[in-house]
């Protein structure tokens, strides 16, 4: 008897589980429902002419070391002096808007009972405000957060940048589920990368349940949102906020299982989640995202994210 091979499992027969790239790029429309074209700018500019933006811009972006080619004019006299050596300040149009998104792929978010997953919830929340942000003329970036090496696109703007933002979730996705059970890697790590790919005054949002973020998790974020304007989509379950008392068996990533008891949860409808309140008191607001809302129910929320970045 010959065996024969299965045939690959096609992403849209489990959308719960699985990302598609076309399904994120098909948000698209749900995401642009309800503006107005009227209340619109097109490519962050007054009028409806889309021009390339000439000269340097007036907003401090950073400072650093002098290199060939530099103009002289923008020489920064005070690094200059405290260093020795030349340095040059650099600038960005205060009207310009970065953003990266954050989508936090670890195992402990490959996890839903109704629905999708949270990694899945995650992902269509960001590319909702995404493709908002680069219908206003902004710059939109990518990390996604891995139990490995995180996938990285840096801000650029247009239907382009969407389409390379919505293919490296949906491939880092993929990736994430492939790979065998491990614990969260810290969230740190990947938190300094957000910085060196914002200018100051950039925007980072992140789409987390927030497990095991690190221990020096809340510092980092604090510091960084000092220079960053940061907020939070707070990935929720159902099962996290309603939880039926019973026995539940579980599975630990070294192979480890058991049963435990757990006692009825309910997080009261007006009451803050303690994890916004933590992270409110460090200087990042932030909403919830619950997972078996879907995407119909986030458009709002991200459009009410959009007016404050």
């Amino acid at each position: 008897m010959t065996a024969t091979a299965a045939p690959a499992s096609d992403p849209t027969d489990a959308p719960g589980i699985h990302l598609s790239g076309a399904g994120l790029m098909s948000l698209r429309h749900l995401a642009r429902r309800g503006v107005s074209p009227s209340t619109r700018t097109i490519a962050g500019l007054p009028g409806g002419i889309v021009t390339r933006k000439r000269g340097r811009g007036s907003e401090p972006d950073d400072v650093r070391p002098w290199s060939e080619g530099d103009d002289r004019r923008f020489i920064d006299r005070n690094a200059t002096a405290r260093t020795g050596e030349l340095h040059v300040r650099t600038h960005h149009d205060e009207r310009d808007r970065a953003v990266v998104l954050l989508a936090d792929f670890r195992p402990s978010m490959l996890f839903g009972t109704r629905r999708a997953l949270r990694s899945v919830a995650a992902a269509e929340a960001l590319a909702l405000l995404g493709w908002r942000i680069v219908g206003d003329g902004g710059r939109i970036g990518l990390i996604a957060a891995g139990a490995g090496e995180p996938s990285v696109v840096r801000p650029a703007g247009g239907e382009r940048a969407m389409t390379a933002v919505t293919g490296a979730m949906a491939h880092a996705h993929a990736a994430a589920l492939a790979r065998p059970a491990a614990d969260d890697p810290p969230l740190t790590d990947t938190l300094a990368l957000a910085r060196s790919l914002l200018p100051s005054g950039g925007h980072l949002v992140v789409a987390s349940a927030l497990d095991a973020p690190g221990p020096d998790f809340e510092s980092l974020i604090t510091g960084l949102a000092e220079r960053l304007s940061i907020r939070l989509l707070l990935v929720s379950d159902a099962f996290e906020r309603t939880r039926p008392p019973g026995f539940y068996p579980y599975a630990l990533p070294d192979g480890q299982r058991g049963t435990v008891q757990a006692r009825r949860g309910a997080t009261p409808p007006d009451e803050l989640d303690p994890r916004l309140a933590r992270l409110h008191a460090c200087g990042v607001d932030g909403l919830r995202i619950d997972v078996e809302a879907g995407p119909e129910s986030y458009a709002p929320l991200m459009e009410r994210l959009d007016a404050v970045l």
